[in-house]
Parts: C-alpha cells; structure tokens; sequence
C-alpha cells in the first residue's frame, strides 16, 4: 500500500452522464428554482460546479443532506457558509424525515421574486417549478420521497439509479423535476475524487478499496482520533504495537488490526485485506463511526 496521495486515477465519467448533462441544462428553462442535494460531510466537493452556471438567475436552494452523519459543528460552519453566497439552506435527514419542515420555508424564500411577479400581474396561487439536481449517492431520491410523502422517484445505495427526468407533483403549486446524478468530466483537486469515492459517489466496482479504506483511516486518524479508538480500538499505541515490515503503512497496519479484530483472515492467516476495506468503507458511510465531516468551510 503506496503512501502517495496521487497514485490512483479514477475513471469516474461514464458516457451516459454527459447526455444527462445536456438534458438538464435543456430543462433548466422549464423551472424557477434549482434546489441542488449535497452531502452534508462534504458539501463543497460533492456540489456539481456546472450547476452553478446552468442555473445562473435561477432562485437557489442548497440541501444539505444525510446531516445526521456530519460533525454538528460542520453543519453550522456549512450553512453560514452558503447562507452568506446568497443560497437558501436547510439540513435534511431525508432517510428519516427530519428537517424537511425547513424544505417548504426555503423553497418559498428562493422562488419569492418569481412569486411577487405573479402576483403583480394578477396571478393567484402560481405554480412553483423546481429542479432536484445533485451528484450520485447523495440522497436525491429519498430526498424527493421524503417531501413528497410517497415513494415517487427510485432510490438505492448506489450510484446511478435515477436514468431519466421525471416532473413529480408535489402538492398543489409545487412541481418536481428530478433529474439523474451526474459528476462533471474533470476534478481539479484529486482530493475532491476521494472524497467523493469515501462517500460512494463513485461506483467502488472501479476502485482500489483497500487503498481507499486505508486512506480514509489514515485521515481518521488525524481528524477524528476519538472515533477511530472508539470504533476500532486504534491509536498511536496499537499502531506501534502493530506488526511492522519494509512494507508496511499505517494505513495498510490499521488494516491489519480491523482484519484481525473482526476475523476477516484467509486460509493460512493471511489478511483479507479486501473484506476489511469494505467493512470500513461501510461503517464510515453508514455512520457507525460517527459523525464525521470530510471538510470544513
């Protein structure tokens, strides 16, 4: 396991995502509001930069979603953060329903100016259109689920559910458009890539998960130590203690003591170093580390 922070590429564009790409900047002229779904533990690296330019003079919305899984602290910094650039903000545990009383109040602030021509001109009750963008796995469809009160668009833990764009009726003003998560062709910051990749964004059949597993645990150790000795019994003490070649890493060590804690061993003794790295991907996206946020603004 290699120490450098640049050794994997990622090949993290299909071909459908582009003709997604060019659907949605189509159907921005339908709508009035681009609502955009982020992950609350990395709201910056999980936000699509085109969207920025696709929905210019558009009311805007930034939902940061799967909060309960994010540093409480994060959140408050995050939401300051975008409430300052002019965005309406919210925090949502759609799996769970919360925050979603927040959703309504935001959507009515960002499309306020459209509201307020309408009714200028005389027109009562007008129709709000949003569209629901956001890159893969950030909880766009349970999202939509969740405010819709019914299961409307298709959900799963994985990249690449939605297909198409679907127009969802929301209540008696409110329209939905949902649209596919889509990346973009280019990451300037690699780090951006493996956030994305330690949240699932990227389908993991295309990566190196024991690298990715060991990475994540090594920015574990220096962020939330805590969590990572209350979760697998790991400090500086048990690294050390650990056993040690010409080979090893830290990452590929703290690997080590998760296999053998949890008895991902091979025939012989060896260590199934691909099990152990689909556990620790799946504590940390699932929560059962802790909350934990990838960056801060």
């Amino acid at each position: 396991m290699s120490d450098n922070p640049g050794r994997n590429t990622i090949n993290w564009y299909p071909g459908h995502m582009n003709k997604a790409r060019i659907m949605m900047e189509e159907s921005m002229r339908l709508v009035d509001l681009c609502v955009e779904i982020v992950d609350a533990r990395a709201p910056l690296s999980s936000r699509n930069p085109d969207i920025d330019r696709m929905a210019k003079g558009k009311g805007r919305v930034i939902v940061l979603n799967k909060s309960d899984l994010a540093d409480n602290n994060a959140n408050s910094l995050w939401t300051s953060y975008f409430s300052d650039k002019g965005f309406q903000v919210c925090l949502t545990d759609s799996k769970n329903k919360s925050g979603l009383k927040d959703v309504n109040v935001a959507l009515m602030a960002a499309a306020g100016e459209k509201l307020q021509r309408d009714a200028k001109r005389g027109i009562k009750n007008s129709s709000v259109k949003a569209m629901i963008v956001g890159i893969p796995n950030v909880g766009k469809s349970t999202f939509i689920n969740a405010v819709v009160g019914k299961n409307t668009a298709k959900t799963g833990n994985k990249p690449g559910v939605t297909k198409g764009k679907q127009w969802i009726s929301v209540g008696k003003n409110l329209e939905f458009l949902d649209t596919p998560g889509i990346l973009w062709p280019k990451f300037e910051d690699p780090e951006v890539g493996r956030k994305l990749a330690y949240l699932g964004s990227i389908n993991d059949e295309i990566l190196v998960t024991e690298e990715l597993a060991g990475d994540l645990l090594l920015k574990l150790k220096e962020d939330y130590p805590k969590l990572l000795l209350e979760r697998y019994k790991i400090d500086d003490k048990a690294l050390s203690e650990a056993e040690e070649d010409s080979f090893s890493t830290p990452q590929s060590r703290m690997l080590d003591i998760i296999a053998r804690q949890r008895g991902c061993l091979k025939k012989g003794g060896e260590i199934d170093y691909f099990k152990t790295a689909g556990i620790v991907l799946d504590d940390f996206r699932s929560g059962r580390i802790g909350r934990i946020s990838l960056e801060k603004p």
